[in-house]
């Protein structure tokens, strides 16, 4: 059964279909491959009791198909709320909080037929691109279990890496789905905004920056997860409708044009490898007949900065508002929690509409550049796999990083104005450390860029090429 959990998550569900293995027997195999490795990389937490599992697996295999999903077990990350497991989103706050229902796209999943066997991983309240946090501790990369696994949506990449899930779900605001896939060698979208809604809980106009999203090792599976995830929620704005994805990815992409933008002019500082790697790995587009050229910088960065810097500590401080003002729990938010609800409540509407200001210029910008492209290009982070016990980056080369999320810049043109962004594997450092690239589309063309990608993963793939060494310890 150890190959089984090697194929791609469509290929187990075939068999599962097909009766050639019961879910009995997948979901013993993947219970044996989290125990073998789970250890080293502390990718899912709150797994639930095997027994349990193996009970849902066996009344799986007795019960109608409910959805191509039926018996693929998943973790979900935890800052959803899965009912009956504990939602901590890494906060001693929640720790041991268990969730009374599921959350849209959980539930969305579960009727699918996907069983829930525990959560994965994640930085307290999803904050930095690294996980970590008291409840759970640090999930280490698949590929060297002593650097960080990137994140926020970390754990669900490593689980992915090492086969201990079939596919994934994540979150994406500044990178979330994106770094940790680059991180890991598999493949991570970040959709339109509007294409995965959240329930319609609070407010629900304001803050278009976060989005859930699929992770997989391929993109077939990325299609077919995000049409269990998708669909518009009728209490909620500005959703998209619902598409199909899986039926049309094959698609022929010669005549197809990239725009490369490197590190935005120089704007964007870089370790040493990283754009030498993208720019070799852009090479395989040739054979595909998509030309690639280069772009200058199309718009400020400093200013794409600063409207970030706002706009993002305008969210969080409006969803973390309400454990600051706690004095109790104030004390037990980590630093950049705390920064981020002081600096978004200083803001005053002249700063609030000055940022959004500056992100409709930057939407109108590159809508105009994506007449031109069919994606944008971009890496998916702009340094290597770090020591798993820094908190996070504070130089790279002679640039200092001000913030704790400077060194993740490179995301926000996607993120700023809600533009789907794919992060494909790119191949290898020296040290043999994977990285990615984002594919940026045009808003709506979520189903542009899975076409580019499993016309990429036909050529190239990564996953398949180089899984990570632990598999084989």
């Amino acid at each position: 059964m150890d190959d089984v959990l090697s194929l791609d998550a469509l290929e187990q569900a075939a068999l599962l279909q097909k009766r050639d293995i019961s879910a009995f027997d997948l979901m013993q195999a993947a219970l044996a491959q989290i125990a073998r490795l789970n250890g080293r990389v502390n990718a899912i937490v709150s797994l639930r009791d095997d027994e349990a599992l193996l009970a849902q697996a066996r009344a799986a295999d007795d019960a109608e198909r409910m959805g191509w999903m039926h018996g693929l077990p998943i973790a979900v990350k935890d800052l959803a709320n899965a009912a009956g497991f504990p939602t901590s989103m890494g906060s001693p706050l929640f720790a041991g909080q268990v969730a009374a229902h599921d959350d849209l796209m959980v539930a969305r999943m579960r009727a699918a037929g996907a069983i829930v066997i525990g959560k994965t991983n994640t930085p307290e309240f999803g904050l930095g691109s690294h996980t970590f946090n008291p409840v759970h501790g640090a999930t280490g990369n698949a590929y060297d279990p002593a650097l960080s696994a990137g994140g926020s949506s970390g754990g669900a990449a490593v689980a992915l890496a090492c086969h201990m899930l079939p596919v994934a779900d994540g979150s994406d605001m500044m990178g979330s789905l994106r770094n940790p896939a680059g991180w890991n060698n598999v493949y991570g979208f970040r959709p339109s905004w509007g294409r995965v809604p959240d329930d319609a809980e609070g407010e629900t106009f304001l803050h278009p920056l976060s989005t859930a999203g699929p992770m997989a090792r391929s993109p077939r599976d990325l299609a077919a997860l995000l049409e269990v995830q998708s669909g518009p929620e009728p209490r909620r704005p500005f959703g998209l409708p619902l598409e199909t994805f899986l039926n049309r990815i094959d698609a022929d992409v010669a005549g197809r044009r990239i725009g490369w933008l490197a590190d935005w002019g120089g704007a964007y500082a870089m370790e040493p490898g990283i754009l030498a790697l993208c720019e070799e790995a852009l090479e395989d587009f040739a054979p595909l007949g998509i030309a690639v050229e280069a772009v200058p910088p199309p718009f400020a960065a400093g200013d794409l900065w600063r409207a970030w810097l706002d706009l993002r500590a305008f969210a969080n401080a409006d969803r973390l508002g309400a454990l600051y003002d706690d004095p109790a729990s104030r004390a037990q938010l980590k630093p950049a929690a705390r920064w981020e609800v002081e600096r978004g409540r200083a803001l005053d509407l002249d700063a609030v509409r000055a940022a959004s200001l500056i992100r409709s210029r930057w939407y109108a910008c590159a809508a105009d550049l994506l007449t031109q492209f069919d994606a944008l290009v971009l890496p998916s982070a702009q340094v290597w796999p770090f020591p798993l016990a820094q908190d996070h980056p504070t130089v790279i080369g002679d640039t200092p990083m001000d913030t704790y999320h400077r060194w993740m810049e490179v995301v926000v043109p996607a993120s700023l104005i809600g533009l789907p962004a794919m992060s494909v594997p790119a191949g290898f450092s020296t040290a043999g450390l994977p990285m990615g690239m984002q594919l940026i589309g045009r808003h709506g063309d979520d189903l542009g860029l899975l076409q580019l990608a499993e016309a990429w993963h036909r050529a190239t793939n990564w996953p398949g090429r180089r899984p990570p060494p632990i598999l084989g310890a």
